[in-house]
């Protein structure tokens, strides 16, 4: 049997309509917009109404993945949503997504990795194409961050917004090679408490320490999703890590060393979506032709658990 070779085959993404700015929040909160910019490189978020979900946002996005890859809702045959934001544990997500876009016959589940959910469910994806389960794939990372935030706690208050980005993974053409490279992922369950939930509460982080963390460790991760790639960082012409502060993708962006990459801003005017960031981030800088088709980008993304994950896509 010849081994499938996956590739992005098309993206989507919704961007709620309502913008809140660091000016609004100084309603709130004792903060300004100066503070908020120097500290994080926000100036806006995303808020979605209160009658939009994860569901309905991932059925948006994954709808529109699937018109810009061409293919029909009936050829999908799984469906994964990275979430750490439903409102209920039961049902999940990803079965109501996929019936939402027509997918009804696919298999359907939910992962969460917190912010690096996305990463992990491509690879999911990626390894399914391969080995023939599956033909094509709708990934999708959709949160709604704005439910689960404590809007009197400057400290996470200023960072999230909501949002979902979707990515259809299908089978390379005939000669083509695999245009999603071999992930490089981990964990670290003793640091599980810098970024929690408590039973009954409100999100809460320790930001200090989370940037500490993130500007010492990931880029060795993302040097070694290269490595797996067969490339060299200045081989990249764009790097996608998780908006989850500019400061920290910046010093990031720095030690890695790819001096050739446009690096992602998404986070500006979107703020820290999770799960959703990196194909937030990843369908912006097409939008705006500062990544073309075939451009090879490195994917980056880590949050709660800890939990991190990169791997190499060609853009589609």
């Amino acid at each position: 049997m010849r081994v499938a070779q996956p590739r992005l085959l098309g993206l989507g993404q919704h961007r709620p309509p309502r913008l809140v700015t660091n000016d609004d929040l100084t309603a709130t909160l004792d903060t300004d917009d100066r503070w908020i910019r120097d500290r994080t490189g926000i100036a806006a978020r995303r808020i979605a109404a209160d009658d939009a979900g994860v569901v309905s946002m991932a059925t948006d996005a994954s709808a529109k993945a699937l018109a810009d890859a061409g293919v029909d809702p009936t050829d999908v045959d799984l469906v994964v949503v990275a979430t750490c934001t439903m409102p209920t544990a039961i049902p999940g997500a990803a079965a109501q997504v996929a019936t939402g876009v027509g997918a009804t016959r696919a298999g359907a589940f939910d992962v969460n990795a917190a912010c690096a959910g996305f990463c992990y469910g491509l690879s999911v994806a990626a390894d399914a194409v391969r080995s023939g389960t599956a033909r094509h794939v709708v990934v999708v990372g959709a949160e709604k961050l704005s439910d689960w935030v404590d809007w009197s706690d400057r400290r996470s208050a200023i960072l999230f917004g909501d949002g979902a980005g979707a990515a259809v993974v299908g089978p390379a053409a005939d000669g083509q090679a695999s245009g999603i490279g071999p992930v490089v992922w981990g964990s670290d369950g003793a640091r599980a408490n810098l970024i929690d939930v408590p039973v009954g509460g409100k999100l809460r982080l320790d930001g200090p320490a989370v940037f500490r963390w993130a500007t010492t460790s990931l880029a060795d991760v993302a040097r070694a999703a290269c490595t797996a790639a067969g490339i060299e960082p200045s081989d990249l012409a764009a790097f996608v890590p998780h908006q989850a502060n500019m400061r920290i993708v910046e010093v990031v962006a720095r030690r890695l060393g790819a001096t050739q990459a446009v690096v992602a801003d998404d986070i500006t005017d979107t703020g820290n979506t999770s799960a959703a960031s990196v194909p937030l981030a990843l369908g912006r800088l097409r939008e705006e032709g500062r990544v073309a088709k075939g451009d090879r980008a490195l994917l980056l993304a880590f949050g709660a658990g800890l939990t991190w994950a990169g791997q190499v896509v060609d853009v589609c």
